[in-house]
């Protein structure tokens, strides 16, 4: 018999067969990965450096959907706006990930480099360098659980009895369709008003694109 024209097993099967398991169950084990691919276990260690390194794998693949690019549009609050909103996006369509990427250090180098990018863009814009991480972190923090965000239920409070909670009861219902976007709008609008007060700024915010209303918030 000839070879197959493409490998049984490579990197990409195994980093998509994970992804769908996670996508799935929240969880993965290299023995279920190895089933669904109708393999041995031992074959997926010949191919990645143990599970700890199907993890980086799948944090390069989620995070492979991410627009580095955003981050060189002017001025930098912009960029982050749109790097913040890309990030979103990507972590949104595999929200299960979310836990087991964000309880394992970073070490993906693709996913590092884009780190490399965003701390060099906050650098260039004129931020104090011990400040550079905690507005990198933040933004993650505000963009991953909005992520999840956007997977939960749109009406995530169910009253069975609207008069013990009437308050509650009125604003659920006055709240519009798309109740996941407004808020991360709304907590990204307070990030950018609260880090351009850091950098020591005085200006209206830029628009990310001619769809979205200008940020007109200024610092104190």
């Amino acid at each position: 018999m000839g070879r197959p024209r493409r490998p049984l097993l490579d990197r990409e099967r195994i980093t998509t067969t994970a992804l769908e398991i996670v996508d799935e169950q929240g969880e993965f084990s290299v023995p279920q990965i190895a089933r669904r691919l109708g393999v041995q276990t031992a074959s997926i260690y010949h191919h990645v450096d143990g599970r700890d390194g199907i993890v980086e794998l799948l944090r390069e693949r989620v995070a492979s959907a991410i627009e580095t690019e955003t981050l060189d549009l002017e001025p930098w609050d912009r960029g982050m706006a749109a790097w913040a909103r890309s990030y979103r996006a990507a972590f949104a369509a595999h929200p299960r990930t979310i836990p087991l990427l964000t309880t394992s250090p970073v070490r993906a180098p693709k996913v590092l480099d884009q780190y490399e990018r965003a701390v060099g863009r906050l650098l260039a814009a004129g931020f104090a360098l011990p400040d550079v991480m905690p507005v990198i972190i933040a933004l993650e923090n505000l963009v991953l659980g909005s992520a999840l965000d956007l997977a939960a239920p749109e009406a995530m409070w169910e009253l069975a009895d609207e008069t013990a909670t009437p308050h509650l009861a009125r604003a659920l219902g006055a709240v519009p369709e798309g109740r996941a976007d407004q808020a991360f709008e709304l907590a990204l609008t307070g990030y950018l008003t609260y880090v351009r007060a850091l950098l020591g700024e005085d200006h209206e915010a830029a628009p990310v694109d001619g769809d979205r209303e200008r940020v007109t918030a200024r610092t104190p």
